[in-house]
C-alpha cells in the first residue's frame, strides 16, 4: 500500500500531471469571462479579478516577515514580470474576449506556446528551435492565420471579431515574454510570492487603466457575476502558481512546458460551444483548432523523445 501511495503522489506531482491541470484549469476560464462580462467592463472585470488572485496567494506565501526584505531586493524583476505577464497580457485579452467569440479566443490564446518557443529561441541559449521543432511551429501559426483570414474585415465596426483576434495575438507575445522573464529573472524569489506580487501590481494597474478608458457602474451586480469573479480569482491563483513552480523546477526549458497548453484551445473550445448560448462550432475555426493543436503536439512529443 505505501509504494501505491508514493506512485500516486509521484504521478500527481509530475510535471505533466500539474502542466495538465493547469491547462485545463486555464481552459476554463474562457466561459467564465464571457459570464461575467455581461455585467461589467472588460478592464474593470481584469483588474479586480486579479488582484483577487494575488490576495488568495499571498497567505501561503512564506514568512510574512521577510516580504519587505524580499520586495526591495527583486523589485525590478517582479515589475517586469508583472507588466508583460499580468498587466500588458489580461489588459489585452480581456480586450480580445470581449470582441471575439470565447471558443475562437481559447484557441487563438491556445497557440501560445508557438510565440513562447521562438521567443525562448532568440532569446534563451539553451532553448534552440531544431529545424522539425520549427516547421511544427511554422504550422501551427498557419492554423492560426486561417482563423484570423476568416474573420477578415479592416473595417472597425464590421471587423472587431478580426480586430479581437489580432489583439489576442499580441496578448500572446506579451505573455510568452512573461514567461521567459519567470524563467530567467526570478531565482531568488519562491514561485508563490512572486505570482502573488505580481498578480496583485498588474490588477491594481489595469483597474487603474480601466477607471480612466471605461465608464463604470459601482453598484451592486447579480450573484453571477460574483460567482465568474470569484471562481476566476480561485483559478488563476491556482494555476499561476501551479505554472510558477514548474517553470522553476530544474531541467524544465520554457518552451516544452508550454507546449502542453495544446490542450488549452481544446478544452476551451469544446467547454464554450457547450456551455455558452449562441456559440457552436463551426468549420475553419475547427479546422484552425486542429492544426494548431496538432503542432504543439507535435512539439510536445519531439520533446519528450
Amino acid at each position: 500500500m505505501p509504494s501505491k501511495i508514493l506512485s500516486l503522489k509521484k504521478i500527481f506531482f509530475s510535471t505533466y500531471f500539474l502542466a495538465i491541470l493547469a491547462c485545463f484549469l486555464w481552459s476554463t476560464a474562457f466561459v467564465g469571462i464571457k459570464l461575467g462580462l455581461v455585467y461589467t467592463t472588460p478592464l474593470n472585470f481584469a483588474g479586480i479579478r486579479f488582484f483577487l488572485s494575488g490576495l488568495l496567494i499571498l497567505p501561503f506565501a512564506g514568512n510574512w516577515s521577510n516580504y519587505p526584505k524580499l520586495l526591495k531586493e527583486n523589485l525590478k524583476p517582479i515589475l517586469k514580470i508583472s507588466l508583460f505577464q499580468t498587466f500588458l497580457l489580461y489588459s489585452l485579452f480581456y480586450i480580445g474576449i470581449s470582441l471575439a467569440p470565447a471558443s475562437i479566443t481559447a484557441i487563438i490564446v491556445g497557440g501560445g506556446p508557438l510565440f513562447v518557443a521562438l521567443m525562448a529561441h532568440l532569446i534563451i541559449k539553451d532553448d534552440k528551435l531544431s529545424l522539425k521543432r520549427l516547421i511544427y511551429i511554422l504550422m501551427g501559426f498557419l492554423g492560426i492565420l486561417i482563423i484570423v483570414i476568416d474573420r477578415y474585415e479592416f473595417n472597425w465596426k464590421e471587423g472587431k471579431e478580426f480586430w479581437g483576434m489580432v489583439i489576442l495575438i499580441l496578448a500572446n507575445i506579451s505573455g510568452s515574454y512573461g514567461n521567459i522573464l519567470v524563467s530567467k529573472e526570478s531565482r531568488k524569489i519562491t514561485p508563490l510570492l512572486l505570482n502573488s506580487w505580481q498578480l496583485m501590481l498588474g490588477g491594481i494597474a489595469i483597474f487603474i487603466l480601466s477607471l480612466f478608458a471605461e465608464d463604470h457602474d459601482f453598484g451592486i451586480k447579480p450573484v453571477e457575476y460574483y460567482i465568474s469573479l470569484f471562481y476566476l480569482s480561485f483559478l488563476s491563483a491556482v494555476a499561476f502558481s501551479i505554472w510558477f513552480v514548474l517553470l522553476k523546477r530544474p531541467r524544465v526549458k520554457v518552451s516544452e512546458l508550454n507546449s502542453w497548453k495544446f490542450l488549452i484551445p481544446v478544452f476551451g473550445a469544446i467547454l464554450s460551444w457547450v456551455i455558452l448560448p449562441g456559440e457552436k462550432p463551426e468549420i475553419i475555426p475547427v479546422v484552425g483548432m486542429i492544426v494548431i493543436s496538432f503542432s504543439l503536439l507535435f512539439i510536445s512529443y519531439k520533446n519528450s523523445s
